[in-house]
Parts: structure tokens; sequence; C-alpha cells
């Protein structure tokens, strides 16, 4: 049994601590971003990871920054065994990373060195990807630099959403920490350092980005609906000129036509020219409406030009 200190945030990162819990070892605090502001009343809610942890009755620690002494003496001060750490959230400093006997864990989602930072899953399925990885590491002041200690292969398929691919990894994700732990107990936990080609980064996904430009390839336009789907969602404009709103489209599939980009080509698809081939609509979500099929949307409702 191992002395854990385990730090994450969303959602993504409650599969593991589960899995480390279940699996005997001893999680002496938790570590997660504070309580923030969401939802339509901005009420103020805890993490995923927060409200997992008090309802095991596991102290959390809701810190701004890592980098004053006295925070860093009171991590230091649960004498853990290892630091395992899931999208946290906060920048670990090297008194932080050298705290535990044994250093700190992390799992990553995707192939390193390819897509490090801070939107690995969205950029690999953006970029049309046909694969990636979960890998634990261990910690180093890089950016997501450290050695691989174990890794398991994700394939993309062509039409695999974010979404989708993220609650596969989270469930591998959580697999390959728990073992990564037993080899540490065991003291066979090797590192691999990672290639010094191919590295990529995983810049964070910016609001501008969610706007679909129908001037793009097909391929390019599809990847970056599934890459988006569901948060934050690509989204075009549409509707007659003064009652234009926008559209999200959650789920989408190449299509056979050409035409003007944003060219109905098909209203019962309904399939939209690009700059090179089309695209089907197959699930989207009007302004404050639920999910639909995309064939609905243009049922009672004027697409207009779409932009």
């Amino acid at each position: 049994m191992l002395r854990v200190v385990f730090m994450g945030t969303p959602d993504f990162a409650v599969p593991t601590l589960s899995e480390i819990l279940a699996a005997g070892h001893d999680v002496v605090a938790v570590y997660s971003q504070p309580p923030r502001p969401a939802g339509r009343g901005m009420d103020v809610r805890k993490s995923p990871v927060h409200t997992f942890a008090e309802a095991t009755a596991i102290p959390v620690l809701t810190p701004k920054s890592l980098r004053d002494a006295e925070e860093q003496a009171r991590f230091a001060a649960f004498e853990a065994d290892v630091a395992v750490v899931v999208a946290y959230g906060l920048l670990l400093p090297k008194p932080v990373l050298e705290a535990p006997r044994h250093g700190c864990l992390n799992l990553h989602g995707s192939a390193l060195p390819r897509w490090r930072g801070a939107a690995p899953i969205q950029r690999a399925v953006m970029a049309g990807d046909a694969e990636t990885a979960a890998m634990v590491m261990r910690m180093d002041e890089g950016l997501d630099t450290g050695p691989v200690c174990l890794a398991e292969r994700i394939r993309i398929g062509p039409d695999m959403t974010a979404g989708e691919l993220h609650d596969a990894m989270m469930l591998i994700g959580a697999g390959l920490v728990v073992r990564a732990l037993a080899a540490l107990e065991r003291g066979s936990l090797a590192a691999t350092p990672q290639p010094a080609e191919g590295v990529t980064y995983a810049a964070k996904i910016d609001k501008a980005e969610a706007r679909i430009d129908f001037t793009e390839p097909a391929e390019t336009v599809h990847n970056r609906i599934r890459g988006l789907s569901p948060f934050p969602g690509a989204w075009f404009e549409a509707g007659p000129d003064g009652k234009r709103e926008r559209v999200k489209v959650l789920r989408s599939a190449r299509a056979e036509g050409s035409g003007a980009p944003g060219a109905i080509l098909d209203p019962s698809g309904p399939v939209i020219a690009c700059g090179t081939g089309a695209i089907r609509l197959v699930e989207v979500q009007r302004a404050g409406r639920k999910p639909m099929p995309g064939p609905d949307l243009t049922r009672g409702f004027d697409l207009g030009r779409l932009a």
C-alpha cells in the first residue's frame, strides 16, 4: 500500500482516484482547483474531484497556487510515497515535485511527445490523427516533458468525437495509473525518456476556433466539428437576415457533392458544400434548444445563408 496525494480537478480525473482507492492505496489528501462560479446561475461549484473526495471522507485542499513556501511545506507534511496528477490545472514547482518519496506521476492524454499541453484530446481529433495514447509519465519541471512509464494506444475512428475519446481515455488511463502504482510498489516501474523528434503542442482551445469556416476542405471542417464536440461545440450562423442564430454541430459525416462554400446541396441531409467536398450535419443544436438530428434542422427553420 502506498501513501498517495492525488491532484486532479475535472470529471476526467475521477475514475483514476476511484481506482486508486479500490486498489487499496492510502490517499492521504486530494488537491483540486478552488470552487468557481458555473452554470446559468453562476453558483459556486466544487470540482468533480473535490465532490468525489469529500464523499469518500478524504481531506481536500484547494490552493490557488503552490508557489509559496507555506503551501509547499503543507504538501510535504503529508509524507506521501507518490503524488498522482490527472488534469489538475496548476503547475507544480520543484519543491512539490520532489516532496513525495517517489516523485510525481502524471496521466497524460496523448502519444507523447505529440500534443504536450492543455488540450491533447481535442487537438488530436482536430488534426485528424488516427491514433493517440494514454500515458503515465514521471513529472519534471517541463511541460509534459518527463520520461514515460506506461502507455496504451487508442485508435481514433474517423467519426469519433473528442467527447467519446475523452470517455474512453479516462477509463483506460485509470487502469494504467493503477498498474503504474503496482509496479512502483514492487520497485519495477521503469521510465523511458521521450524522443526529441515529433514534439507538438496542444494549445488551449480558443473560442474563435469554434466558428466553422466552410471555405476549408470538408475533412478539415469534419475534424473541427468532432474535435470540439460536445464542448465548446463548433458552430455556424444560419437563418434569414435579421433573425440569424448560432447552430452548433455536434456530429457530422463526409458527404458527396460540391458547390460554393456554405451552399446547401441537400436540405434533407442537410448536406453543406465546403471548400472542397461536402459534409452532412448528423446532429445539431439550435440556440437554447436540445440537440436534434440534422434532418430536423430544416423542418420549419429557414437556414438562409450559412456563415
